[in-house]
């Protein structure tokens, strides 16, 4: 009998391709979203007799109990995800990100593991030169930052519970995000040709979306040597300076201009570089670089056609 797997959050950016990818790999997929968004990007899964799709959302204790009898997995995407998102509705971040992580916690039973995507983020402004460990002591400086954080602490204090602090993610999705750094700076590149970045030296590291969803598969397979234990998801080739991530972006489209500007200041002040060398020494190296995700997503905006509103 196949693994099943409840996967909230499903029709987003991550759950979208991990929804996919866990299929592929042979588990039964139980996709719980609200559609919040509005989102279509599951349809391509609808086929597959092994998918089961579930309209409802991850803070309903009535709905998520029938869901949880039968799973030997959950993995919660479901999160108001980003700075600016988070700000503009706080207690709705609380609920989700918080409150949903702590009422699966509670429903679910101990032996029904849980596999939970924080951020690295939580390392806040650190000086952008020393690798930051699974034992840095996190310093979130943003509410997205502080929600995710606490919700790790919260299931490290549980039984079956295994944490991811991902790195900033890039690639295509069916549910795409252009706020996420790189692929925002290609967007920027291949729409208007211009990008003007402030404090060009801040750093942070990233990982490939796929790589992301591979990671989960892996966790999922070697539970019994991850549980109960933190990791860093990213890529080490790719710990870079906003500054470096636009040169490296420009590589592939020669007329990107950028200016550096000296006046002005960035709302999200994350500054830091990540070792990720415990889940290399637990069997996981991501796989896609930054040069694969770039042409990825060049390749992909070419789809994206005449943008609303504009006549151009």
């Amino acid at each position: 009998m196949k693994s099943r797997i409840l996967v909230t959050g499903a029709a987003g950016y991550l759950g979208s391709i991990l929804c996919e990818v866990l299929l592929r790999e042979g588990y039964a997929v139980r996709a719980l979203d609200n559609l919040y968004y509005g989102e279509t990007s599951l349809f391509h899964l609808c086929a597959n007799p092994d998918f089961e799709f579930v309209r409802g959302d991850a803070r309903d204790e009535k709905g998520l109990r029938p869901l949880l009898r039968d799973v030997d997995a959950i993995i919660p995407l479901a999160a108001m995800v980003g700075v600016g998102a988070c700000d503009r509705d706080p207690l709705m971040t609380r609920s989700v990100n918080l409150d949903a992580i702590a009422l699966l916690n509670r429903l679910r039973s101990p032996d029904q593991l849980i596999i939970y995507p924080t951020t690295n983020s939580g390392y806040g402004t650190q000086t952008g030169e020393v690798f930051c460990t699974e034992e840095t002591p996190l310093q979130p400086i943003s509410l997205y930052g502080e929600t995710k954080a606490a919700a790790e602490k919260l299931l490290l204090q549980a039984p079956s519970a295994i944490c991811l602090r991902l790195a900033t993610v890039f690639g295509m999705s069916p549910r795409m995000r252009l706020d996420l750094l790189v692929n925002h700076f290609v967007l920027a590149a291949v729409t208007d040709g211009t990008l003007t970045i402030f404090e060009k030296d801040f750093k942070r590291n990233y990982v490939h979306v796929r790589d992301v969803a591979d990671c989960f598969v892996h966790c999922l397979r070697n539970r019994d040597r991850m549980i109960g234990r933190t990791f860093n998801v990213g890529l080490d080739a790719a710990n870079l300076s906003k500054g470096e991530l636009a040169m490296k972006v420009r590589e592939h489209v020669p007329n990107f201009y950028v200016h550096f500007a000296e006046i002005g200041s960035d709302p999200d002040k994350r500054n830091y570089i990540v070792s990720n060398q415990r889940l290399r020494e637990a069997g996981f190296v991501a796989q896609r670089s930054l040069d694969d995700g770039i042409r990825e997503l060049i390749k992909g905006y070419r789809m994206l056609g005449r943008a609303r509103y504009k006549n151009v």
